[in-house]
């Protein structure tokens, strides 16, 4: 007799994503949980699109450096500089096509149930991201737009071109990051009973304070900028990174953990 796949299986997984599942949910104080083929082709994707955002911001670290060794940006020679300009926009794209992809993949594990969990919630911005951690985004795009303008004061104009790319860079990851943003608060609980609904509001907060860490808007400006720009405004990007490195630290360990948080959001529910 031959056996009717179950509704709910999702979609197939690897042993190796499984077993990764399940030390995710032990990480989570969730071992009691199920490791489902749902819940690991969700944390594969999530796992495999931030190696290749970092793989991307190194991409553009080294183009840079490369553009810069090749006789920097002089007016007479705007061809680096238009590379460049085109790199930054294009790894823009592609971070954009990581993240609807990780889209993609929760609105194809969500058509897979057959049933959702009872009480639904839809945690708002304060519990998916927090005050502090949206006060630290803030003030980290604050910091790069100052640094922008204050190069684009400078009279300079190789300085001037790299900081309206820099501008540019800065306003297009932002509108990334809200757009990002904006799906996580409205896309639909993809879950099936209390512990994959807790894992699904865990993995809400972990993705939006992935988004938060500016590597992008810390980087820019150094790889385009420093050793360019004056000394003092070279002073002043340091200063910045490392204020916004130390705020990073402390902003991960006083702030609650990802599963107690979904907990919080969980209770009020």
């Amino acid at each position: 007799m031959t056996r009717e796949p179950l509704p709910d299986a999702g979609p197939p997984a690897r042993a190796a994503d499984l077993r990764l599942a399940g030390e995710w949910l032990a990480q989570h104080d969730l071992a009691g949980a199920r490791p489902t083929p749902l819940l690991a082709s969700r944390l594969a994707v999530r796992r495999r699109a931030r190696l290749a955002a970092q793989i991307i911001l190194a991409v553009l670290i080294l183009a840079s450096a490369l553009a810069a060794a090749l006789g920097g940006f002089p007016p007479h020679r705007p061809l680096p500089l238009l590379a460049l300009t085109v790199l930054v926009a294009g790894l823009l794209l592609a971070q954009s096509l990581l993240d609807w992809w990780v889209r993609r993949v929760d609105q194809r594990a969500g058509a897979t149930l057959s049933r959702r969990a009872a009480h639904l919630i839809q945690p708002g911005w304060r519990a998916v991201l927090g005050q502090p951690y949206a006060v630290f985004a803030v003030a980290t795009f604050a910091g790069g737009v100052v640094l922008a303008g204050s190069a684009l004061a400078v009279p300079d104009p190789t300085v001037r071109q790299l900081a309206v790319i820099l501008l540019i860079g800065l306003l297009g990851v932002t509108a990334i990051i809200v757009m990002q943003l904006r799906h996580l608060l409205r896309h639909p609980v993809v879950a099936e009973d209390e512990k994959s609904l807790t894992a699904d509001v865990i993995m809400r907060v972990e993705d939006a304070r992935d988004l938060t860490t500016p590597n992008v808007q810390w980087s820019l400006p150094m790889v385009l900028l420093f050793g360019t720009a004056p000394g003092w405004w070279s002073a002043a990007a340091v200063a910045y990174l490392i204020l916004g490195l130390v705020a990073c630290v402390a902003l991960h360990a006083r702030t609650p953990s990802s599963a107690t948080v979904a907990r919080r959001a969980m209770s009020v529910r």
